[in-house]
């Protein structure tokens, strides 16, 4: 997108909304069945097509944003978040994993084949026992950086 209007040709095909104009109606919000609270808005429609311009062009693909919220979605479980924060710690058999958990072998091995399937964890056998770690550092940094946003206060 090069110029004006390009910007204006893009945003019609994303809901046809005008270029600039009034928004003085509040925006109600309701999330997961809590009761509707009023978004912060701007009082004025207008928009910057130079930052949109600037800022489409950086915009993680559609592609990569499911695949990014099906990872935020399956860390969406405190089950599976502590599976994690054992598992930073090493590998660890499925026994352990389902007595740090408190759970049964069959549940902790559900949440598991849960975050082996989106490449959370991966496992080897030896003999007769799985064990389980963390699929690569990458999965190490998401989680110490969500649990630093969350602990930050």
């Amino acid at each position: 997108m090069s110029n004006r209007a390009d910007i204006i040709g893009f945003l019609g095909t994303r809901g046809g909304q005008q270029l600039a104009g009034s928004n003085s109606d509040p925006v109600l919000v309701e999330h997961r069945g809590e009761p509707a609270i009023e978004a912060e808005v701007c009082d004025v429609f207008c928009i910057d097509a130079e930052a949109v311009a600037r800022v489409h062009t950086t915009m993680v693909s559609d592609r990569s944003a499911a695949g990014l919220a099906q990872t935020f979605g399956v860390l969406g479980d405190p089950t599976r978040v502590k599976l994690i924060s054992a598992l930073m710690a090493g590998e660890l058999c499925v026994c352990d994993l389902a007595t740090l958990l408190g759970l049964s072998q069959s549940a902790v091995s559900h949440q598991l084949r849960l975050l082996r399937n989106m490449r959370l964890a991966k496992y080897r056998r030896d003999g007769r026992m799985v064990y389980y770690s963390l699929d690569d550092q990458h999965i190490r940094d998401l989680f110490l950086q969500g649990l630093q946003h969350v602990t930050e206060g």
